[in-house]
């Protein structure tokens, strides 16, 4: 077909609708054209920048038709950083785009129809909601400059305040801003690998005010440390003064080694009466106010009994597992780094809850092993997986398992929509849908999603499934035998068995499945662990944190 538009001219185009990142869009003859900034019922005149055969982009000139929904933006870079997509459509009509954009992926992607999504939950302060920042450093004109990458670029927009943020930040930002000026510090050029200040990162508990600071570095050393130390303990709440390193040529922000400069290592922070210990590497909800609703729907939906057993894939620091344990019976978390997993089982001892264990790993190699060697079984499983989606192999097991119920915590409506297809083939039925803004103005969405398989046939066997049940030391104690036997293999070339794993296992005092106790027969002699297997195993410990 011929492209009505050509590149470089202007044209009169009428906004229909918002895009998935939050952008208008029209159409000209059929053919549909993105304008970034423009806002359904605008007539708009608009710059085509790039065509494709489908499709082209345009870039906004002129308002001639306002939307009513329209709002000037409070912030004066909102245009420029890529922090806030929706700052100029008013909050109601924020919260209603991201209702139809579930919605319409629901429908689209996962061909999920005649299930109403419920309006999204919002804020009643949709401002200052954030707990956690990242300002990435660099050199700009006038000296240092720190605050926020624009739009599609790693280019830093100086950003004097932040109206996501809390307002400490303002505060500790110009702060060492000011220090790096007068030190004359070296800032970190992401081209070229050198300067030493990559980014500040800040913390702040929202319930306990704590606050904490991290300045990451292309180094070990920050010159004229204790003047920046002795600036900042003036701040309202300060607790924490640390430094990360991080010498990898990567977009990655943190690296994983921690020096402490002053105060403590971590801030403590509470969800809905439940204490939890936050450490710079911590992966902890940035929006307190409504990870508490998010969670708390999510507890309702699954609508517990009491004598349940839960499995929460994609745990964290076990926010979603403490709120579980409080109405199940027990509850099993997994994930993948062993940090959030040693910090998981601090945070259960700390609130006095013993019904959770934990487990490192990936959940879709860590569920599948443990249903094949160990019949795991679950009434409830939870998944709150990053934006890429749940796993094929682990969305299998799932299947496998069967468990009574399925709640799926999203952020991103997209892989929702495509994982929630999947559990309906399986026979899974998508009963409850309940969007809720974790992200004011920005096209950011969490929703959680109830799936059962119908009605519960009341001659159904229920198999009790217990701690007692299993050989749960995996769970209790950091990893799975294969994944053991995996990092022995990948890091000494050392093939080692379960045997001689059980066997440092109880040498280390880690409790050991009765399977792993026995041999064969009451005459078998069982072969000692070598030496040099010993100490390979003893490093998976290390490294998984059992030790």
């Amino acid at each position: 077909m011929m492209i009505p538009v050509e590149k470089n001219k202007t044209y009169e185009i009428k906004i229909a609708a918002l895009g998935s990142n939050g952008e208008g869009i029209g159409r000209i003859e059929g053919y549909t054209v993105f304008v970034e900034g423009a806002l359904p019922r605008e007539t708009c005149l608009v710059l085509i920048v790039k065509t494709r055969k489908h499709f082209g982009y345009g870039k906004l000139l002129e308002i001639l038709t306002p939307s009513p929904d329209r709002r000037e933006p409070c912030c004066p870079v909102a245009k420029q950083c890529g922090g806030c997509q929706l700052q100029h459509l008013s909050y109601a009509a924020q919260l209603a785009y991201k209702t139809k954009e579930v919605q319409d992926d629901l429908e689209r992607i996962g061909g999920i129809t005649g299930v109403t999504v419920r309006p999204a939950i919002g804020m009643d302060a949709p401002w200052r909601y954030r707990n956690k920042a990242q300002f990435p450093v660099g050199q700009g004109k006038d000296g240092c400059s720190v605050g926020f990458y624009a739009k599609r670029s790693h280019r830093i927009v100086d950003t004097k305040q932040c109206f996501l943020q809390n307002e400490r930040n303002d505060a500790i930002v110009a702060l060492v801003r000011d220090f790096l000026n007068e030190f004359q510090i070296p800032l970190y050029d992401e081209e070229t690998h050198t300067g030493l200040v990559r980014h500040i990162l800040t913390r702040i508990g929202r319930s306990s005010g704590e606050v904490m600071v991290c300045i990451v570095l292309n180094g070990k050393r920050l010159p004229h440390s204790e003047v920046l130390v002795e600036r900042l303990q003036r701040i309202e709440g300060m607790v924490s003064i640390v430094l990360n390193v991080n010498r990898e040529k990567t977009n990655v922000i943190l690296g994983r080694k921690i020096i402490t400069l002053w105060g403590k290592d971590t801030i403590t922070d509470s969800l809905d009466g439940i204490e939890f210990e936050i450490s710079p590497l911590s992966f902890y909800q940035v929006n307190p106010v409504q990870t508490e609703v998010l969670y708390k729907k999510a507890v309702e939906l699954a609508d517990l009994k009491g004598d349940e057993t839960v499995l929460d894939l994609y745990c964290g620091i076990g926010t979603i597992s403490l709120f579980f344990a409080r109405k199940a019976r027990q509850v099993f978390g997994v994930e993948i780094v062993p940090e959030a997993i040693a910090d998981a089982r601090k945070n259960a001892e700390r609130n006095g809850i013993t019904n959770a264990a934990f487990a490192v790993g990936a959940a879709e190699e860590v569920i599948p092993e443990l249903y094949r060697e160990e019949g795991i079984a679950a009434d409830v499983v939870v998944v709150d997986p990053p934006r890429k989606g749940c796993d094929a192999r682990l969305l299998e097991t799932i299947l496998q398992i069967a468990p009574e119920k399925v709640v799926y915590v999203s952020c991103n409506p997209a892989t929702l929509a495509r994982d929630l297809a999947v559990l309906a083939a399986g026979g899974y039925h998508t009963r409850e849908v309940q969007p809720v803004d974790q992200f004011p103005h920005t096209n950011h969405v969490e929703t959680v999603v109830l799936l059962s398989k119908g009605e519960v046939d009341s001659k159904k066997i229920r198999v009790e499934f217990s701690l007692e049940d299993m050989d749960m030391s995996e769970f209790q104690d950091g990893a799975t035998y294969t994944q053991i036997k995996d990092y022995v293999l990948e890091h000494s070339g050392l093939k080692v068995s379960n045997l001689y794993i059980s066997q440092i296992k109880r040498k280390c005092g880690i409790e050991v499945g009765k399977n792993y106790n026995l041999p064969k027969s009451e005459d078998s002699r069982q072969p000692m662990c070598p030496p040099e297997k010993e100490k390979a195993i003893r490093e998976a410990f290390k490294y998984f944190g059992m030790i």
